[in-house]
């Protein structure tokens, strides 16, 4: 099966750009934080400086985020599957964005321990409220680096709420594993697929 996104000359080129772009922006971050922290204890103009230090950390962390998950995203895709770097992309975005915030927390003196606090009791309230949409998340991301499976591959699926199927694989996604089954197509939560046993039709070279 042919990668729309096959690697060619200007795509290289252009995740190595990113990939630059990313790194330096990174370390632009970490200075940032860093510089932020000692200035917030200085007797003279410290606001002005941490304000500065936090500006910086936001511009450099955006870049960051945005080039990083980028060019991961890219390179996923020239190996697998454009769902597949999707995904990636996406789970960068997240920690890379809260990896940001607490780094600004950190520059401007936010007290992080009431703040987690909050965000824990916050947090198992969301994650009861949200927990098989969570579930179907984690599960993407582990499907993404076991790749039991390709988009365009012919798969048998057995399963204690399926039974036994096979099928296509047309996408997968974040919540969901798009297949083409003899009855139409059929959207399978990705904790389903984590949790059922995955092999090919004839019973060679089972993924899983």
């Amino acid at each position: 099966m042919t990668n729309p996104n096959h690697a060619t000359g200007p795509t290289g080129r252009s995740i190595g750009r990113e990939w630059l772009v990313g790194v330096l922006a990174t370390l632009v971050a970490i200075t940032s934080v860093v510089l932020g922290r000692h200035f917030r204890h200085l007797a003279n103009h410290s606001d002005t400086l941490v304000a500065g230090a936090a500006l910086v950390l936001v511009i450099s962390g955006i870049y960051a985020v945005r080039y990083l998950a980028r060019a991961v995203g890219r390179a996923i895709v020239r190996q697998s599957s454009l769902s597949a770097g999707a995904t990636a992309r996406l789970v960068i975005d997240g920690v890379g964005v809260v990896a940001m915030i607490f780094g600004l927390f950190g520059v401007l003196g936010v007290s992080l321990q009431h703040l987690l606090i909050g965000a824990g009791v916050t947090g198992v309230i969301v994650g009861i409220a949200a927990q098989q949409s969570l579930a179907n998340v984690f599960a993407a991301v582990v499907l993404l680096f076991a790749r039991p499976f390709v988009v365009g591959e012919q798969i048998r699926i057995r399963s204690g709420v399926l039974g036994v199927l096979d099928v296509e694989v047309l996408g997968a996604g974040l919540t969901y594993v798009t297949v083409r089954t003899e009855d139409g197509v059929l959207k399978i939560p990705n904790s389903v697929m984590l949790s059922s046993g995955i092999g090919r039709p004839h019973g060679d070279n089972a993924a899983h």
